[in-house]
This record gives C-alpha cells, structure tokens and sequence, in this order.
C-alpha cells in the first residue's frame, strides 16, 4: 500500500486518550512546507511533526513541528512523542536504570533527549536546547485579568506576578489566586491582542498558573490558550513549562541544586496531563533544565498523498 506512514501518540499520559495528542508523519521527504502546513490543519491537532534525514549523521532526525496555524521552532510534548516513537519502531528502548539517547534536530538547535521504559511505561526527557530568558512585559493587571475573564484581584499570588519569558517559545506567565480561578479563565483572544500589540517584544500566548493543584504530588496547576495559532486551549504545553522554569526561578528563589517539579494541564479539558520540569540553580541561575514524560501510541495508518 502506498501513502506516507503516520502515528498518533498521546503524550504527558500513561494513558490514552489523556495527555496531548500528536500526529507524526514518519516519511516526509518530498514535501513543502505549505502541503505540511495542509496536512497539519487536516490532523488538526495541537501540533504534527514532519520526520527527516537528519543533516548531521550523527543525529537521529531532522524534524519540522506545525500547528494548524503555523510552524513552530520547538515544541515539547512533539519532542517528547517523536523520540518515544522512532525508539519504539526501532525496539532499542532502554530498560529500567538504562536510556537509550535521540538527537532531534529541530529549528531552536539540535535537542537531547533521554528515553527508557519506567514501571510500564516510556517516558522520555530533554535537555532545554535554550534556557529560559526573560521578556519585558508591560500590561496592567487590570488588562490581562479583562483579557481571562476574572479579577484583576484574582491576579498573583505569594510575590508571584505577571511576567513573560522565551526558552525557544515565548509566553506569558499568569498566576492566578487558586484553582477556582484558574477554572473559570476564558481568554478573550481580541483583548489578549491589544496587549500583546502594547508590548514591543513577542510576549507569546497566555499561560495560567496556580500552586493549588488537583494532584497531590504536582506543584503546579496550569492552563495554556493560543487561539491564533489554532488552538484554543491546549492539553500539554512542554515549551511553555521550559519558558515557565524562569518564572518558578524568578518568584521561588530555589537554592542551589536540582529541583523537580510536576505540572499538571488539561484537567479542565478532560485530558489530565503531566509534565515533569527540572531545574538545577545554582547562585541564583538556571544551569540546565529538562523537560520530561510519558507517552503511548494511539493509532497509525498512512496518508493518501
């Protein structure tokens, strides 16, 4: 049968129909970027990755990742899916105590990641091609709480406050009160836009965060809207918890050594998700992050194309 070979992966999950679904498009030579861009908005997923040769041998791939709307330069939970999936093809996982390595390269620089099989599950985990950088955001509370739906009160918590940052991705990191509020944001994409246009630097999509969480062991609850891309909230969002390691660093002050945090998304979705971050401080610095999880192959098949 001929066609292009595709896979769906569920990813941040042990389980599917959870986590953040991805399309992977295993054969894609041939194609241009606007028939990936077509065949993205076709899946119409959060993103689709466009598996290549890598152009450098010792690397495992090259790979493009799109959303509906737009190609991206990286992205988490596709970097996470990708390396679980080209391993598993392969059956060169590594077990318990032992990863096998994948290099992607994607558009942000070549990415590092770690895959190996856990109580059942694959998980895999990345080194942070960049780390974190902070933007300069400039909005009142009052604008970006108008933009959510809720109170500009509703706004902060501890000494936590709006702040934006990039590690290949940019975001706006928003913390909210609790978990009531952060339940009830409804992004106003207009008025999101007039705040992003206020600001000079690309302060990216919203990205709602609060401490109390559904999950005991998860420190973090958090949200992820980016309508103009295609998405109106998204399940999983691996680079912008690279980007939040930044806030976290900023706000928590973590003394020096390696700190692991879980971040739970999707809950208000129906699709529970969950993403380890780590972060090794050192003299109030970020040394080096990673970004981790699971993720389980849903469906494959081939594109008529």
């Amino acid at each position: 049968m001929n066609g292009r070979r595709y896979l769906i992966y569920d990813v941040f999950t042990e389980t599917g129909l959870a986590g953040n679904p991805l399309a992977i498009v295993l054969d894609a030579d041939g194609l241009d970027q606007t028939r990936m861009q077509k065949i993205a908005g076709e899946f119409n997923l959060s993103e689709t990755v466009f598996v290549l040769p890598p152009e450098n041998p010792l690397h495992t791939a090259r790979v493009r990742i799109f959303t509906p709307g737009r190609e991206l330069p990286f992205a988490g939970h596709p970097t996470v899916g990708t390396a679980i999936a080209l391993l598993e093809r392969t059956g060169e996982i590594g077990g318990r105590g032992s990863a096998s390595i994948v290099v992607l390269e994607e558009d942000v620089g070549p990415v590092r990641c770690a895959v190996s099989v856990n109580r059942g599950s694959v998980f895999a985990e990345f080194d942070l091609p960049r780390l974190p950088k902070r933007i300069p955001f400039e909005a009142p509370a009052e604008a970006v709480a108008a933009a959510l739906g809720i109170s500009h009160h509703e706004i902060g918590f501890e000494n936590h406050l709006v702040s934006a940052w990039s590690a290949g991705v940019p975001f706006a990191c928003v913390p909210v009160a609790n978990l009531d509020v952060a339940g009830r944001v409804r992004l106003d994409a207009g008025l999101w836009d007039e705040i992003v246009l206020q600001n000079e630097a690309a302060i990216g999509d919203p990205y709602v965060y609060c401490r109390e969480t559904v999950n005991h062991d998860c420190s973090f609850h958090t949200r992820m809207f980016a309508p103009g891309q295609g998405i109106p909230e998204d399940p999983a969002t691996g680079s912008a918890a690279a980007a939040f390691a930044g806030a976290i660093l900023t706000h928590d002050e973590p003394v020096d050594g390696v700190h692991s945090y879980w971040i739970e998304q999707g809950i208000e979705m129906g699709r529970p998700s969950r993403i380890r971050l780590e972060i090794e401080a050192a003299g109030g610095a970020i040394e080096a992050a990673r970004i981790g999880g699971a993720a389980v192959k849903l469906a494959e098949g081939r594109l008529l194309l």
